[in-house]
């Protein structure tokens, strides 16, 4: 499945920091990864594009704001990335996030969609000494999130697989500096992955 993007209409890019890249504090609302890379991929026939990303969103959170931050929008494509800090609060700050709890957070954000979504997957690519033990919490997450995609009929994005393959030969820091934020040229990685998997 591929989409065709309607210019009459908007596509809502959600998560956490990874795609909120500053767009709170950016005039025109877009931030300076991925989603401003594909703002400008799309051309001059472009749909609306908005991006509600916000730093240190977990699942939960994203269920939180969901009515306001994405349905408000009447979105024809909502693009969702999330997982990363239901993994990483386990282990700077104690606080984890069972596969089932994210499940049933991930369920609330794409229970009520009646366009199509792309589901983007939460990614690590270990820089950091320790961040490698991170993906047994990871995993399950991951699994939750191919899992939705087939069930929902959602088009999904294996950021993780193909990220961690270019990681192998360009080296994981030079397309996330601490493991899970992108460089840039992560962020242009991340753009090309999705208009791979959504748009050709």
């Amino acid at each position: 499945m591929s989409i065709v993007l309607d210019p009459r209409r908007t596509v809502v890019f959600a998560g956490d920091s990874v795609t909120d890249c500053g767009r709170r504090t950016d005039p025109s609302g877009l931030g300076d990864g991925y989603v401003r890379n594909l703002y400008d991929d799309f051309g001059d026939n472009r749909p609306t594009v908005v991006n509600t990303g916000i730093s240190g969103n977990r699942a939960v959170d994203l269920a939180a704001r969901w009515a306001d931050d994405v349905l408000a929008h009447d979105p024809a494509l909502v693009s969702i990335l999330i997982g990363i800090n239901d993994t990483w609060r386990r282990y700077d700050e104690n606080d984890p996030t069972t596969a089932e709890s994210f499940e049933a957070s991930y369920r609330a954000l794409l229970d009520p969609l009646s366009c199509p979504v792309v589901l983007m997957e939460p990614f690590l690519l270990p820089v950091k000494d320790g961040q490698d033990a991170w993906r047994e919490d990871l995993d399950p997450k991951l699994e939750v999130v191919r899992k939705l995609a087939v069930e929902y009929g959602a088009i999904l994005v294996p950021t993780d697989v193909e990220l961690s393959k270019q990681a192998a030969s360009a080296g994981p820091a030079a397309l996330a500096g601490d493991g899970v934020h992108p460089s840039p040229a992560g962020h242009r990685a991340l753009a090309d992955l999705w208009r791979q998997y959504v748009l050709d």
